[in-house]
């Protein structure tokens, strides 16, 4: 049967001679890795005074959106919740009341957003998910903290800023 991906090697099923059977050419071989790679330059990097670039496919922190007029975008669906295979996101709907149309898009808005950053597994099926793209995963990652209560982010933690309310300041 012919293999997807080609990556199939075929087991050699001969006896091993009295060479491979000391396991010296094997030693050799892989005292010889080591050395090559003992002269390599080194990957770390001095992080305070050089950032590290990231992937372009990076998944950090977590972000609701909001639209041009400063809206909310999140309509508490639900689906991001569901979507996490980790359950690290809780919400809450509530109704818009009304006079309240200039904060929420829809009739029906998340009144309590929590991500629970010690749970999630930064896949981006939340982002995938949701169908007004409020939530987006940004290019930053979790800072470290001492207390786990730190790492659960409520909705004023995740909003973006208003861009009427703080352009002009």
């Amino acid at each position: 049967m012919q293999t997807l991906t080609n990556r199939a090697k075929p087991v050699d099923r001969r006896p091993m001679t009295f060479m491979e059977k000391m396991y010296i050419p094997a030693i050799a071989k892989g005292m010889g890795i080591t050395l090559k790679h003992l002269f390599q330059r080194k990957a770390t990097v001095s992080f305070p005074e050089k950032k590290r670039q990231f992937s372009p496919v990076f998944r950090g922190l977590h972000v609701l959106n909001r639209d041009e007029e400063g809206r909310e975008r999140c309509t508490a669906c639900g689906l991001c919740a569901v979507a996490c295979p980790a359950e690290a996101i809780t919400m809450e709907a509530a109704e818009r009341k009304p006079g309240e149309e200039h904060l929420y898009r829809e009739e029906k808005y998340a009144a309590r957003y929590e991500i629970n950053m010690l749970r999630c597994i930064f896949c981006g099926f939340c982002e995938e998910a949701c169908p007004k793209d409020a939530v987006y995963m940004s290019e930053t990652f979790a800072p470290a903290m001492y207390e786990r209560k730190g790492f659960i982010y409520g909705k004023q933690d995740l909003l973006i800023p208003n861009p009427k309310t703080s352009s002009g300041k």
